[in-house]
């Protein structure tokens, strides 16, 4: 094995591990300051334009993107960014999918959608890890800016903890811009409130098996969209490769022309 062989698996061994036994793990430095400075005009265009979809700024979701894959290339090319894919493969396997891909922007003096103990992921198998939850901050994340809270250790437990027990062990994301917080789907958590006067930004993944039903059906809403170019990784990680046959000749179609052709795991 080569010493980039060996330093590789070394690197995925202590993802599974903290995966594993905290229920996530920061990478720092996964966003370059040319690559955050894109993706966030993308993102502040984007929301605007939702606003407009939604006749201005007064509803409850606002500042969140509920598909950024329909705004920009940027959001799409990143779905090849090894730094960032990796790890996500590295835990769900390299076959996984998008279930989500919104914004995690808290607008200034104001929290978002996420400002309740929750998790992301409903569903429980023991042993079996569904949906990992990926959070791309563009900009600085501060205990100031709403920074999201997460209960380590929490992704085994059925029951919510109550507030006082949540605060009591909770950490916060207190991270750089360009950096990602990967974890687990059931780990408790909250977003909190951002108390400054500037908008904090940032970007969100939920990834699935590739059999599990995404959130919405991406391929289709993409559908007439000029994807030329876009990396096979990029196409496989929004469901263009997990595509549920529509006939029979779809179905018997040779192997290298299926719409499911790809590992499972």
């Amino acid at each position: 094995m080569s010493a980039t062989d060996s330093s590789n698996e070394a690197r995925r061994s202590s993802w599974l591990r903290q995966i594993g036994e905290k229920g996530s793990f920061i990478e720092r430095d996964v966003l370059s300051p040319d690559h955050i400075a894109q993706l966030k005009a993308d993102l502040i265009a984007a929301i605007d334009e939702e606003a407009n979809y939604h006749g201005g700024s007064d509803y409850s979701d606002y500042g969140m993107v509920l598909a950024c894959y329909m705004y920009g290339r940027s959001f799409l090319e990143l779905l090849d960014h090894a730094p960032l894919m990796d790890p996500i493969e590295a835990v769900l396997g390299p076959g996984c999918i998008l279930y989500a891909y919104t914004s995690s922007s808290m607008p200034p003096h104001g929290s978002n959608y996420s400002g309740r103990i929750h998790v992301d992921s409903p569903r429980v198998i023991p042993g079996y890890m569904t949906n990992l939850g990926v959070t791309i901050a563009l900009d600085d994340f501060t205990a100031d800016n709403g920074a999201t809270y997460y209960l380590p250790r929490s992704h085994t437990r059925l029951d919510a903890p109550s507030e006082d027990e949540f605060f009591a062990g909770a950490e916060r994301l207190i991270i750089p811009a360009g950096s990602v917080f990967f974890f687990h789907a059931r780990t408790w958590h909250r977003g909190g409130k951002n108390t400054t006067s500037e908008w904090r930004h940032g970007l969100t993944f939920n990834v699935c098996r590739p059999f599990m039903k995404q959130r919405l059906d991406i391929p289709r809403m993409l559908a007439g969209r000029d994807l030329s170019g876009l990396p096979e990784r990029a196409l496989q990680k929004l469901g263009f490769l997990s595509q549920v046959p529509a006939s029979l000749d779809e179905y018997y179609a040779p192997p290298e022309k299926r719409k499911y052709k790809q590992p499972m795991e």
